[in-house]
């Protein structure tokens, strides 16, 4: 499905008819309502959408499932992936482009304090020795051929450092404007090889009952085929000092060298929607993190047979604090569950184990269960000196993680609420 019919489907949309400019204007207008999705009809000539993805409801509605069965769906998807299906002629063929400019792009600067323009919506698509990768990377523009691209050292960090070994630049294609699944895939943190790609296919595949299709470019990289922009080109071994740049607290991020994108080619689809994620935005929490939460189901679930659902919270950017709800079958169970969902998730610095009573995505519920069941002396873990997120401004790269047990007492009475019959 094209970003176009996705966005006509979509009920609330605010379309924005006037012209907006490419510093703060598209920041200013999506943070004055963050659950909003704004469309832009000039945004410096272009056309952009923003906040898309800023409500489970909303990804929900698009897979047509409800927003508590979203965990359970990525977990069968990376369990059972799916190949997708190829197509001959994609839309983003119909305008080829080797002469442009990357700064007529619709690429905004965000907030003042960051070193320039950036796309913040674009799924980098790799392929090396035999193994494909999908994954979100900042891009900075530099100029009219070339971006600095943020590579944490993960599965693409690995294929650039051993394509660069051999000598040789690692082609790359950056697909703007895909759908949630290809999103969603791509921010997840498999172990290396596996295929995101196929990942995206099934949950599409298990929901909507039509698998990925992805495209070739003219240099044979299969991307997805309903992309509204590829920029396909090549990582190469020069750097350039990249950031800072407000990333998921809202905080900024701090400079670095990073390796430099040379663009060679521009496909789009007929009248192109730019799709922008505000860092530190609800959407960012969404497409960041929400991800995540499979991975915590499942190291969670090997240890705890009942797992009933995982939220990373909105408050702790959808990245650092974290809820599971469980079913005890004995005591431990909840300090059990804290140490691995640690595990699944290593960045989160506190999490909270509640009963299967509790609705993890009712805050109120989740702070009546750690009022009335929850004593620190007994239920509170705090481990120091844990590696943490270098997204958290209060951590030096080491940090104090706090687990909070506020499951029931195996047969107690007193803990349940008062039921009207």
């Amino acid at each position: 499905m094209s970003m176009r019919s996705i966005i006509t489907s979509m009920n609330g949309v605010s379309t924005i008819d006037y012209e907006v400019p490419l510093e703060y204007g598209a920041t200013r207008i999506l943070s004055s309502n963050p659950s909003v999705p704004f469309r832009f009809m000039n945004l410096d000539g272009h056309e952009a959408v923003g906040n898309l993805w800023s409500d489970r409801e909303r990804i929900a509605a698009y897979f047509h499932i409800r927003k508590d069965e979203i965990v359970k769906k990525m977990l069968h998807a990376i369990s059972h992936p799916t190949r997708p299906i190829e197509v001959a002629r994609p839309q983003f063929l119909d305008n080829i482009k080797k002469s442009f400019d990357l700064r007529e792009l619709p690429i905004p600067k965000l907030f003042p304090g960051d070193a320039g323009r950036y796309v913040t919506a674009a799924v980098a698509v790799a392929d090396f020795g035999g193994k494909r990768n999908l994954s979100f990377h900042r891009l900075m523009l530099i100029d009219d051929r070339r971006f600095a691209i943020r590579l944490v050292p993960r599965h693409l960090y690995t294929m650039y450092k051993s394509s660069i070994s051999e000598g040789k630049d690692l082609p790359v294609a950056f697909c703007i404007g895909v759908c949630p699944s290809i999103l969603l895939a791509a921010a997840t943190s498999l172990e290396y090889g596996q295929d995101e790609m196929e990942i995206a296919s099934s949950l599409r595949q298990s929901t909507l009952g039509d698998p990925v299709h992805v495209a070739s470019t003219k240099s044979g990289i299969l991307v997805p085929a309903y992309s509204e922009f590829v920029l396909e080109g090549r990582i190469t071994p020069d750097t350039v000092e990249e950031g800072p740049f407000v990333d998921i607290t809202g905080t900024y991020d701090k400079k670095r060298m990073q390796p430099v994108v040379e663009i060679d080619t521009i496909y789009s689809v007929d009248n192109p929607i730019f799709h922008i994620v505000l860092p530190g935005s609800i959407e960012h929490y969404m497409l960041m993190g929400l991800p995540r939460e499979p991975l915590i189901y499942r190291t969670v679930n090997q240890v705890v047979p009942h797992v009933h659902n995982v939220r990373l919270t909105e408050g702790g950017c959808c990245w650092l604090h974290g809820i599971v709800s469980i079913k005890k079958n004995k005591e431990g169970d909840g300090v059990n569950a804290i140490m691995a969902a640690f595990t699944g998730h290593p960045s989160m610095k506190k999490v909270t184990i509640v009963d299967n009573d509790i609705d993890v995505y009712n805050d109120q519920e989740v702070e009546w269960a750690v009022a009335t069941r929850f004593q620190a002396k007994k239920g509170l873990i705090v481990i120091d000196d844990a590696a943490g997120s270098t997204l958290d401004p209060s951590s030096n790269g080491l940090t104090s993680k706090m687990g909070i047990d506020a499951t029931k007492p195996m047969g107690a009475e007193g803990f349940d609420r008062a039921k009207v019959p």
